[in-house]
């Protein structure tokens, strides 16, 4: 299964025992992660923010990363930038007027083995609006872990709600916005198993790199552990891709 936000598809309704039951488990896990899995000084994951380059076969594009809204989901995003999983991967769903969205998978379309699955963060105060960055997930809340995706217009559908969880923002877009539009307009179709919404000429991902504020590499530790996974809740969101 693809791990991909909706399509502005309504979501199910969950009682209110589950969601206090599920947010109640959620705030645990952030807690213990947050006192088991300090990120480095490099990441800011709790003081500020970290500037991302994303550079593809059209253009690069460059984030920061919300750690103080965000700790769990930007340590996770910056432990497999920095060791170098994202190079080499594609964009493997791009959406004109809804998301682009990669990370996931190899240039033969082949999904890449992860770290486990981290805390959902939704609900972080950081909405789906234009140019901001979120992790994908499959319907089960927790199930996030490497793929990413950029809005492209304001997706208000995927925040959370009292009754059902979002999709986890943790960054946004500020320089080469227009490249992120540009991918999202590329032509689409049925690419072997990826599904319709994949581009017919591949968009690949050369290489991400923590940057600072003129652009230059900072040279990374590739070690960093990611933050530590919530464990499934008993009952989920049905959220159809």
């Amino acid at each position: 299964m693809l791990l991909s936000p909706p399509r502005r598809t309504p979501f199910s309704s969950l009682s209110s025992r589950s969601v206090r039951a599920q947010t109640l488990a959620l705030i645990a896990c952030v807690l213990i992660g947050l006192q088991s899995h300090a990120a480095p000084a490099a990441e800011v994951a709790t003081t500020g923010l970290t500037r991302v380059r994303i550079e593809t076969n059209l253009g690069n594009f460059t984030l920061v990363t919300e750690g103080s809204r965000a700790p769990l989901t930007t340590a996770n995003f910056l432990s497999y930038v920095r060791s170098g999983f994202y190079n080499g991967t594609i964009f493997h769903r791009v959406i004109a007027g809804f998301v682009v969205q990669g990370g996931g998978f190899d240039g033969k379309g082949t999904l890449k083995t992860t770290q486990p699955n981290i805390a959902n963060e939704s609900g972080n105060g950081l909405s789906n609006k234009r140019g901001y960055v979120g992790l994908a997930r499959s319907d089960a809340p927790h199930s996030g872990n490497a793929q990413f995706y950029v809005n492209v217009t304001d997706n208000d559908e995927l925040d959370p709600t009292p009754l059902r969880w979002g999709y986890a923002v943790f960054g946004r877009v500020i320089e080469g916005m227009d490249v992120v539009d540009r991918l999202s307009r590329t032509p689409t179709g049925t690419v072997g198993a990826l599904g319709k919404d994949t581009p017919l000429e591949p968009i690949t991902i050369k290489q991400v790199l923590i940057v600072n504020a003129s652009g230059e590499p900072i040279p990374q530790n590739a070690t960093t552990p990611v933050a530590t996974p919530a464990a499934t809740p008993a009952t989920a969101p049905n959220e159809t891709p």
